[in-house]
Protein backbone atom coordinates (compact mmCIF):
# COMPACT_ATOMS: atom_id res chain seq x y z
CA UNK A 1 0.00 0.00 0.00
CA UNK A 2 1.41 3.46 -0.73
CA UNK A 3 0.32 6.28 0.96
CA UNK A 4 0.01 9.98 -0.60
CA UNK A 5 3.29 10.53 0.77
CA UNK A 6 5.22 8.43 -2.13
CA UNK A 7 1.92 9.52 -4.39
CA UNK A 8 4.62 11.58 -7.19
CA UNK A 9 7.91 9.80 -6.54
CA UNK A 10 8.98 5.94 -5.65
CA UNK A 11 10.10 6.29 -2.27
CA UNK A 12 9.03 5.91 1.21
CA UNK A 13 9.28 8.88 3.63
CA UNK A 14 10.97 7.53 6.98
CA UNK A 15 11.68 11.40 7.94
CA UNK A 16 8.82 12.51 9.17
CA UNK A 17 11.00 13.75 12.57
CA UNK A 18 12.07 16.62 10.27
CA UNK A 19 8.45 17.45 8.78
CA UNK A 20 5.86 15.83 7.85
CA UNK A 21 3.68 15.54 4.08
CA UNK A 22 0.03 17.87 4.25
CA UNK A 23 -2.70 16.08 5.51
CA UNK A 24 -5.72 15.69 3.54
CA UNK A 25 -7.50 18.16 6.62
CA UNK A 26 -4.95 21.04 6.40
CA UNK A 27 -5.25 20.46 2.24
CA UNK A 28 -8.71 20.88 2.18
CA UNK A 29 -9.13 23.56 4.90
CA UNK A 30 -6.85 25.70 2.60
CA UNK A 31 -8.71 25.15 -0.65
CA UNK A 32 -11.78 26.31 1.18
CA UNK A 33 -10.32 29.84 2.59
CA UNK A 34 -8.95 30.12 -1.32
CA UNK A 35 -12.44 30.24 -2.20
CA UNK A 36 -13.98 32.10 0.62
CA UNK A 37 -15.16 35.83 0.76
CA UNK A 38 -12.42 36.11 3.57
CA UNK A 39 -9.49 34.75 1.52
CA UNK A 40 -6.61 37.48 1.93
CA UNK A 41 -8.92 39.82 4.67
CA UNK A 42 -6.91 41.03 7.33
CA UNK A 43 -8.06 39.76 11.00
CA UNK A 44 -7.45 42.91 12.34
CA UNK A 45 -9.75 45.15 10.08
CA UNK A 46 -12.72 46.97 11.18
CA UNK A 47 -14.91 46.04 7.79
CA UNK A 48 -16.95 42.86 7.41
CA UNK A 49 -15.03 41.34 5.76
CA UNK A 50 -12.20 41.99 8.82
CA UNK A 51 -14.36 41.22 11.21
CA UNK A 52 -15.33 37.87 9.87
CA UNK A 53 -11.52 36.39 9.36
CA UNK A 54 -11.12 37.87 13.02
CA UNK A 55 -14.39 35.18 13.86
CA UNK A 56 -11.98 32.69 12.15
CA UNK A 57 -8.99 33.21 13.71
CA UNK A 58 -10.11 33.55 16.79
CA UNK A 59 -11.98 29.98 16.00
CA UNK A 60 -8.32 28.71 15.55
CA UNK A 61 -6.50 30.37 18.81
CA UNK A 62 -9.38 28.13 20.73
CA UNK A 63 -8.86 24.81 18.90
CA UNK A 64 -5.52 25.10 19.72
CA UNK A 65 -6.18 25.91 23.32
CA UNK A 66 -8.46 23.59 23.71
CA UNK A 67 -6.27 20.50 22.62
CA UNK A 68 -3.52 21.28 24.89
CA UNK A 69 -5.88 21.12 28.40
CA UNK A 70 -9.76 21.91 29.18
CA UNK A 71 -8.44 25.27 31.53
CA UNK A 72 -6.43 26.51 28.26
CA UNK A 73 -7.63 30.56 27.53
CA UNK A 74 -7.72 30.72 23.74
CA UNK A 75 -5.82 34.81 24.84
CA UNK A 76 -2.93 32.32 25.97
CA UNK A 77 -2.37 31.39 22.19
CA UNK A 78 0.07 33.81 20.27
CA UNK A 79 0.41 32.36 16.73
CA UNK A 80 3.87 32.18 15.22
CA UNK A 81 5.33 31.99 11.78
CA UNK A 82 6.54 28.21 13.16
CA UNK A 83 8.45 26.53 15.67
CA UNK A 84 11.68 28.73 15.47
CA UNK A 85 9.92 31.62 16.62
CA UNK A 86 7.79 30.24 19.02
CA UNK A 87 10.81 28.81 20.75
CA UNK A 88 12.82 32.11 20.02
CA UNK A 89 9.64 34.60 21.52
CA UNK A 90 10.06 32.50 24.66
CA UNK A 91 13.34 32.53 25.40
CA UNK A 92 13.76 36.27 24.70
CA UNK A 93 10.55 37.58 26.17
CA UNK A 94 9.85 35.42 29.26
CA UNK A 95 13.69 35.73 30.12
CA UNK A 96 13.17 39.57 29.53
CA UNK A 97 10.03 40.08 31.54
CA UNK A 98 11.46 38.05 34.22
CA UNK A 99 14.22 40.57 34.43
CA UNK A 100 12.61 43.54 34.13
CA UNK A 101 10.04 42.46 36.92
CA UNK A 102 12.72 40.77 39.35
CA UNK A 103 16.37 41.42 38.41
CA UNK A 104 17.29 37.82 37.80
CA UNK A 105 19.80 37.58 34.75
CA UNK A 106 20.23 33.62 34.61
CA UNK A 107 19.11 31.31 32.20
CA UNK A 108 18.97 27.14 32.07
CA UNK A 109 18.66 25.49 28.90
CA UNK A 110 19.21 21.65 28.34
CA UNK A 111 22.37 20.17 26.73
CA UNK A 112 19.87 18.22 24.20
CA UNK A 113 17.71 21.30 23.45
CA UNK A 114 17.36 22.06 19.61
CA UNK A 115 18.99 24.26 17.65
CA UNK A 116 16.14 26.62 17.30
CA UNK A 117 17.01 27.23 21.69
CA UNK A 118 20.38 26.78 21.61
CA UNK A 119 21.66 29.03 18.60
CA UNK A 120 20.02 31.64 20.63
CA UNK A 121 22.74 30.80 23.46
CA UNK A 122 25.20 33.95 22.54
CA UNK A 123 22.22 36.38 21.80
CA UNK A 124 21.13 35.62 24.94
CA UNK A 125 24.51 36.42 26.62
CA UNK A 126 24.88 39.49 24.28
CA UNK A 127 21.82 40.45 26.22
CA UNK A 128 23.30 40.36 29.69
CA UNK A 129 22.33 36.82 30.63
CA UNK A 130 24.35 34.37 32.41
CA UNK A 131 23.22 30.83 30.41
CA UNK A 132 23.93 27.41 31.62
CA UNK A 133 23.24 23.95 30.30
CA UNK A 134 22.21 21.25 32.10
CA UNK A 135 23.88 18.09 31.55
CA UNK A 136 21.13 14.77 30.86
CA UNK A 137 21.68 11.17 31.58
CA UNK A 138 22.74 8.05 29.42
CA UNK A 139 19.21 7.30 28.60
CA UNK A 140 19.36 10.93 27.26
CA UNK A 141 16.77 12.81 29.97
CA UNK A 142 16.98 15.55 32.53
CA UNK A 143 17.29 14.21 36.14
CA UNK A 144 15.30 16.17 38.30
CA UNK A 145 18.53 16.34 40.35
CA UNK A 146 20.85 17.86 38.20
CA UNK A 147 18.53 20.43 37.60
CA UNK A 148 17.66 21.51 40.88
CA UNK A 149 21.83 21.50 42.16
CA UNK A 150 22.06 23.76 39.27
CA UNK A 151 18.98 25.83 40.45
CA UNK A 152 19.65 29.38 42.14
CA UNK A 153 17.63 32.58 43.30
CA UNK A 154 19.07 34.53 39.93
CA UNK A 155 17.40 32.04 37.45
CA UNK A 156 14.88 33.99 35.54
CA UNK A 157 13.72 30.95 32.88
CA UNK A 158 14.42 27.22 32.80
CA UNK A 159 13.85 25.73 29.44
CA UNK A 160 13.81 22.11 28.72
CA UNK A 161 12.28 20.13 25.60
CA UNK A 162 9.28 17.86 26.19
CA UNK A 163 10.50 15.18 23.82
CA UNK A 164 13.98 15.36 22.18
CA UNK A 165 13.85 15.45 18.41
CA UNK A 166 16.81 12.59 17.23
CA UNK A 167 16.04 9.98 20.10
CA UNK A 168 12.73 10.61 21.13
CA UNK A 169 13.08 10.66 24.78
CA UNK A 170 10.22 12.05 27.07
CA UNK A 171 11.80 14.58 29.80
CA UNK A 172 10.08 14.68 33.14
CA UNK A 173 8.95 17.75 32.46
CA UNK A 174 6.45 17.93 35.42
CA UNK A 175 9.11 16.77 37.67
CA UNK A 176 11.27 19.87 36.23
CA UNK A 177 8.99 22.70 35.92
CA UNK A 178 8.15 22.04 40.00
CA UNK A 179 11.71 22.52 40.74
CA UNK A 180 12.35 25.37 38.67
CA UNK A 181 8.89 27.32 40.27
CA UNK A 182 9.91 26.40 43.60
CA UNK A 183 12.94 28.74 42.69
CA UNK A 184 11.29 31.42 41.23
CA UNK A 185 11.72 30.62 38.20
CA UNK A 186 9.27 30.30 35.11
CA UNK A 187 9.17 27.12 33.05
CA UNK A 188 8.94 26.71 28.87
CA UNK A 189 9.40 23.24 27.45
CA UNK A 190 9.58 23.22 23.44
CA UNK A 191 6.96 20.51 22.26
CA UNK A 192 7.42 21.00 18.85
CA UNK A 193 8.37 17.26 18.48
CA UNK A 194 5.75 15.59 21.08
CA UNK A 195 2.56 17.74 20.11
CA UNK A 196 -0.09 15.46 18.92
CA UNK A 197 2.13 12.64 19.34
CA UNK A 198 1.40 12.45 23.29
CA UNK A 199 -0.94 14.00 25.52
CA UNK A 200 -0.38 17.00 26.33
CA UNK A 201 -1.94 19.69 28.94
CA UNK A 202 0.39 22.32 30.22
CA UNK A 203 -1.82 22.26 33.50
CA UNK A 204 -0.59 19.00 34.22
CA UNK A 205 2.82 19.75 32.76
CA UNK A 206 2.79 22.91 34.98
CA UNK A 207 4.53 25.33 32.71
CA UNK A 208 4.56 28.47 31.90
CA UNK A 209 4.93 28.47 28.15
CA UNK A 210 4.97 25.99 25.27
CA UNK A 211 6.09 25.95 21.51
CA UNK A 212 4.38 24.00 18.83
CA UNK A 213 4.68 23.25 15.09
CA UNK A 214 2.26 22.49 11.97
CA UNK A 215 4.82 20.99 9.95
CA UNK A 216 5.47 18.25 12.57
CA UNK A 217 1.86 17.14 12.52
CA UNK A 218 0.95 17.51 8.48
CA UNK A 219 -0.21 20.87 9.12
CA UNK A 220 2.06 23.81 6.62
CA UNK A 221 5.48 24.48 7.40
CA UNK A 222 4.73 28.67 7.45
CA UNK A 223 2.60 28.32 11.03
CA UNK A 224 3.21 27.49 15.25
CA UNK A 225 2.60 28.48 18.61
CA UNK A 226 3.10 29.72 21.74
CA UNK A 227 1.05 29.03 24.85
CA UNK A 228 1.98 31.26 27.15
CA UNK A 229 0.28 31.02 30.53
CA UNK A 230 -1.86 34.24 31.38
CA UNK A 231 0.15 36.79 33.45
CA UNK A 232 3.49 35.25 32.83
CA UNK A 233 6.11 38.32 32.60
CA UNK A 234 6.79 38.93 28.90
CA UNK A 235 8.88 41.46 26.73
CA UNK A 236 8.03 41.48 23.32
CA UNK A 237 10.56 41.17 20.90
CA UNK A 238 9.75 43.64 18.03
CA UNK A 239 6.95 46.24 17.94
CA UNK A 240 4.31 47.57 15.07
CA UNK A 241 0.88 46.73 14.76
CA UNK A 242 -0.30 45.32 18.24
CA UNK A 243 -1.15 41.92 16.77
CA UNK A 244 -1.53 38.60 18.92
CA UNK A 245 -2.34 40.60 22.33
CA UNK A 246 0.90 42.69 21.26
CA UNK A 247 3.56 39.81 22.12
CA UNK A 248 4.10 39.08 18.22
CA UNK A 249 3.56 41.61 15.53
CA UNK A 250 2.35 40.86 11.65
CA UNK A 251 -0.62 40.37 9.79
CA UNK A 252 -1.61 36.64 10.69
CA UNK A 253 -1.25 33.99 7.94
CA UNK A 254 -4.76 33.25 8.27
CA UNK A 255 -4.84 30.61 5.45
CA UNK A 256 -1.88 27.94 7.13
CA UNK A 257 -3.41 29.00 10.96
CA UNK A 258 -7.03 27.61 9.72
CA UNK A 259 -4.97 24.59 8.33
CA UNK A 260 -3.03 23.91 11.23
CA UNK A 261 -6.52 24.47 13.44
CA UNK A 262 -8.19 21.76 10.75
CA UNK A 263 -5.50 19.12 11.25
CA UNK A 264 -5.55 19.57 15.01
CA UNK A 265 -9.30 19.16 15.67
CA UNK A 266 -8.70 15.46 13.59
CA UNK A 267 -6.02 14.48 15.40
CA UNK A 268 -6.19 15.70 19.14
CA UNK A 269 -9.25 13.39 20.43
CA UNK A 270 -7.21 10.51 19.13
CA UNK A 271 -3.66 10.79 20.50
CA UNK A 272 -3.96 8.20 22.87
CA UNK A 273 -5.26 5.31 20.73
CA UNK A 274 -2.73 6.17 17.76
CA UNK A 275 -0.08 6.31 19.51
CA UNK A 276 -0.52 2.61 20.55
CA UNK A 277 -0.58 1.58 16.99
CA UNK A 278 2.78 3.59 16.24
CA UNK A 279 4.35 2.42 19.18
CA UNK A 280 3.86 -0.77 18.25
CA UNK A 281 5.38 -0.23 14.75
CA UNK A 282 8.70 1.47 16.59
CA UNK A 283 9.14 -1.54 19.02
CA UNK A 284 9.16 -4.17 16.05
CA UNK A 285 11.35 -2.29 13.84
CA UNK A 286 13.42 -2.29 17.21
CA UNK A 287 13.71 -5.77 17.24
CA UNK A 288 14.74 -6.16 13.44
CA UNK A 289 16.94 -3.91 13.04
CA UNK A 290 18.66 -4.67 16.70
CA UNK A 291 18.78 -7.98 16.34
CA UNK A 292 22.32 -7.32 14.43
CA UNK A 293 25.53 -7.47 15.92
CA UNK A 294 26.51 -4.03 14.57
CA UNK A 295 23.24 -2.15 15.90
CA UNK A 296 21.88 -0.58 18.89
CA UNK A 297 19.47 1.53 20.39
CA UNK A 298 20.97 4.56 21.38
CA UNK A 299 19.41 5.20 24.35
CA UNK A 300 20.18 1.80 25.89
CA UNK A 301 18.16 -0.20 27.28
CA UNK A 302 14.71 0.57 25.92
CA UNK A 303 12.37 -0.14 28.74
CA UNK A 304 13.76 2.23 30.73
CA UNK A 305 13.01 5.31 29.37
CA UNK A 306 9.59 6.81 27.65
CA UNK A 307 10.19 7.66 24.18
CA UNK A 308 7.75 9.12 21.20
CA UNK A 309 6.00 6.41 19.49
CA UNK A 310 7.02 7.30 15.96
CA UNK A 311 11.26 7.63 16.19
CA UNK A 312 13.51 4.81 16.23
CA UNK A 313 17.22 6.19 17.00
CA UNK A 314 20.19 3.53 16.43
CA UNK A 315 23.69 3.72 16.11
CA UNK A 316 25.33 1.20 13.86
CA UNK A 317 29.22 0.31 14.71
CA UNK A 318 31.39 0.56 11.97
CA UNK A 319 29.41 2.83 9.56
CA UNK A 320 28.51 6.72 9.07
CA UNK A 321 25.31 7.76 8.93
CA UNK A 322 25.95 9.23 5.98
CA UNK A 323 26.78 6.29 4.38
CA UNK A 324 24.04 4.64 5.31
CA UNK A 325 21.57 7.43 4.32
CA UNK A 326 22.82 7.97 0.93
CA UNK A 327 22.57 3.60 0.73
CA UNK A 328 19.13 4.03 1.82
CA UNK A 329 18.69 6.67 0.17
CA UNK A 330 19.88 4.98 -3.05
CA UNK A 331 17.43 1.91 -2.15
CA UNK A 332 14.15 4.23 -1.94
CA UNK A 333 13.86 5.33 1.71
CA UNK A 334 14.22 8.77 3.41
CA UNK A 335 15.74 8.77 6.55
CA UNK A 336 18.17 11.02 8.66
CA UNK A 337 21.14 11.39 11.37
CA UNK A 338 18.91 13.71 13.88
CA UNK A 339 18.21 17.26 13.35
CA UNK A 340 16.99 18.43 9.64
CA UNK A 341 18.38 21.80 10.76
CA UNK A 342 22.09 20.67 11.19
CA UNK A 343 22.07 18.29 8.23
CA UNK A 344 24.84 19.95 6.87
CA UNK A 345 27.55 19.62 10.16
CA UNK A 346 30.00 17.45 9.90
CA UNK A 347 30.50 17.30 14.11
CA UNK A 348 28.47 13.85 15.73
CA UNK A 349 25.11 14.67 17.21
CA UNK A 350 25.29 16.95 20.07
CA UNK A 351 22.50 15.05 21.75
CA UNK A 352 24.80 11.68 21.68
CA UNK A 353 27.42 13.30 22.75
CA UNK A 354 25.80 15.06 25.68
CA UNK A 355 24.54 11.47 26.81
CA UNK A 356 28.21 10.25 26.95
CA UNK A 357 28.03 8.62 23.64
CA UNK A 358 31.71 8.09 22.16
CA UNK A 359 32.10 10.21 19.18
CA UNK A 360 33.38 7.15 16.98
CA UNK A 361 30.08 5.33 17.92
CA UNK A 362 27.82 8.89 17.26
CA UNK A 363 28.94 9.37 13.61
CA UNK A 364 26.95 6.17 13.11
CA UNK A 365 23.58 7.51 14.20
CA UNK A 366 20.31 6.90 11.98
CA UNK A 367 16.60 8.23 12.79
CA UNK A 368 13.70 6.81 11.50
CA UNK A 369 10.44 8.20 12.02
CA UNK A 370 7.01 8.21 11.13
CA UNK A 371 3.86 8.69 12.46
CA UNK A 372 0.03 7.43 12.13
CA UNK A 373 -0.13 7.52 8.33
CA UNK A 374 2.57 5.15 8.62
CA UNK A 375 2.55 1.25 6.50
CA UNK A 376 3.97 -1.33 9.14
CA UNK A 377 5.14 -2.76 5.80
CA UNK A 378 7.08 -0.02 4.31
CA UNK A 379 9.14 0.33 7.80
CA UNK A 380 9.94 -3.75 7.74
CA UNK A 381 10.99 -3.40 4.51
CA UNK A 382 13.35 -0.53 5.52
CA UNK A 383 14.74 -2.46 8.12
CA UNK A 384 15.51 -5.58 5.88
CA UNK A 385 17.40 -3.11 3.75
CA UNK A 386 19.12 -1.36 6.62
CA UNK A 387 19.87 -4.69 7.40
CA UNK A 388 21.65 -6.03 4.31
CA UNK A 389 23.96 -2.52 4.18
CA UNK A 390 25.21 -2.89 7.27
CA UNK A 391 26.11 -6.58 6.67
CA UNK A 392 28.05 -5.76 3.32
CA UNK A 393 29.42 -2.12 4.81
CA UNK A 394 30.91 -4.08 8.15
CA UNK A 395 32.59 -7.20 7.45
Amino acid sequence: MRSHAQADLDRINLDYAASTPLRPEALAAMRAYDVSAIAGANPNSLHALGRAAALELERARGVLAASLGARVRPSEIIFTGGGTEANALALFGIAEGVRAQTKRTRVLVSAIEHDSVLDNIAALRARGFAVDTVPVCAQGYVEPEALASMMDDNVALVSVMLANNETGVVQPIRELAAIAHAHGARFHTDAIQGYLHIPVDVHELGVDALSVAAHKVGGPVSTGALYLKGRTPFAALTKGGGQEFGKRPGTQDLRAIVAFAAVVEQLAPHVDSERERVEAVRDELYRQVCASSHIAATVGDLDRVERLPGIASIVVDGMDSEELILQLDAAGFEVSAGSACSSASLDPSHVLRAMGMPSNLAFGSLRISFDDRVDPDEVRVCGEALLGIVERGVR
